[in-house]
């Protein structure tokens, strides 16, 4: 079991050096099964294998920039959208003399552009009909329909069903004749449609 776990690690830091070097990307790391949120790397490897400082990555944390997930006992772990987001910090930093405000914003702005074309990619190969609902916080948010849900509103989208009603003569001839004083519960039964 340990020498699973240590290959793992070093997939994942394989990934991590292939996005510090510009030769993969979150969303290709995430696609090949990747686990992007995984808190796997210490603060010293984190530092290793970004290239970056200790004091650095704990000055980024403290500003907010890159957050990284916590230990019980309260040291930091960081996962490989940690490493990318440090990386281009670095970059917009020194290539770019982008102060530190601005470099957080731009992060901001990247990540919710990331999610917005995966978002895009997944409703575009999708072959599903969606189900929209209202969010806790009052937002429209999509709700993955499961096939139960989906048998159901097939079924009744392709099945009528009759209500019981009151079975006499005198309602089914009034309801033949079309007396204009009766109502639709007068009747034996009504067909209920889906929709």
């Amino acid at each position: 079991m340990a020498r699973l776990a240590n290959q793992m690690k070093q997939l994942y830091a394989m990934c991590a050096t292939a996005l510090v070097m510009g030769r993969a990307d979150l969303d290709g790391a995430d696609d090949v099964g990747f686990d992007i949120e995984l808190p796997i790397f210490t603060v010293g490897q984190t530092a290793e294998l970004a290239n970056i400082h200790p004091q650095t990555l704990r000055q980024y944390d403290r500003l907010g920039l890159v957050r990284p997930q916590r230990t019980d006992g309260g040291a930091r772990r960081y996962c490989l959208r940690d490493i990318a987001r440090l990386t281009r910090a670095q970059r917009l930093s020194q290539d770019e003399g982008i102060n530190l405000s601005g470099i957080a914003r731009i992060l901001v702005l990247e990540e919710e552009n990331r999610q917005l074309r995966r978002e895009v990619k997944r409703m575009q190969t999708g072959d599903q009909e969606s189900v929209f609902a209202a969010g806790r916080d009052g937002n429209i948010v999509e709700v993955q329909r499961s096939n139960r849900a989906r048998l159901w509103h097939n079924a009744i989208r392709h099945e009528t069903r009759e209500l019981p009603g009151r079975d006499t003569a005198a309602d089914t001839a009034a309801g033949a004749t079309g007396d204009s004083n009766s109502t639709p519960a007068d009747f034996k039964s009504m067909v209920l449609w889906g929709w």
